[in-house]
């Protein structure tokens, strides 16, 4: 016949209260600093997500997608409209103009970036942008526009699966790893 006993000492779980009692008064701040680390490497996956889901260059998405940081919240906005085909590697072809908006190359046909005939095509004056003529005479034209939304890509998809996936891997880990550095080492139960 095997004998167990099951002891508990009331000393450690007197050393224990002392320790939650001194993290009480700083537990704000360390969860403050555990979702402000997270968020910002949430900024980072979802920066390098949405470069790829859109096919916009990486600049030009970090001057979209800005951080606000709070004490106790961490939030990412994008404001903007239909972003200009100008951002998607445009090219002019003999067709129209290439270019790849959500990474998937696509002629535009009619559309141009420069005028004249091929191959002496001279600049227009209009900083790259991709030109479509509104209707049968030549003028009036206008910007053509890719159909893509920054704002709206950033909530779907890819970007919107990366968001939630580092925020619920990381900010638990942030969050014991900030406790366990205001309680002194020790884990919390």
């Amino acid at each position: 016949m095997a004998f167990s006993q099951l002891e508990i000492d009331a000393s450690q779980i007197e050393a224990m209260a002392k320790i939650f009692e001194e993290a009480k008064a700083k537990a704000p701040k360390a969860i403050s600093r555990a979702i402000s680390r997270t968020g910002a490497m949430t900024k980072t996956q979802v920066v390098r997500a949405l470069t790829a889901q859109t096919g916009l260059k990486r600049p030009v998405i970090v001057r979209a997608v800005k951080a606000k940081p709070g004490a106790m919240s961490y939030a990412l906005h994008s404001r903007g409209g239909d972003v200009s085909l100008k951002y998607f590697g445009a090219r002019e072809t003999r067709r129209g103009v290439s270019a790849a908006p959500w990474n998937h190359r696509q002629v535009f046909a009619g559309a141009f970036i420069k005028g004249g005939r091929f191959p002496n095509r001279v600049a227009l004056g209009f900083g790259g942008q991709v030109m479509a003529r509104a209707g049968k005479s030549r003028l009036p034209i206008g910007k053509r526009k890719s159909g893509l939304f920054i704002p709206k890509e950033m909530i779907s998809g890819a970007t919107a699966a990366a968001f939630l996936r580092t925020v619920n891997t990381v900010l638990p880990a942030r969050l014991q790893h900030e406790l366990q550095a205001i309680l002194g080492g020790h884990a919390p139960a």
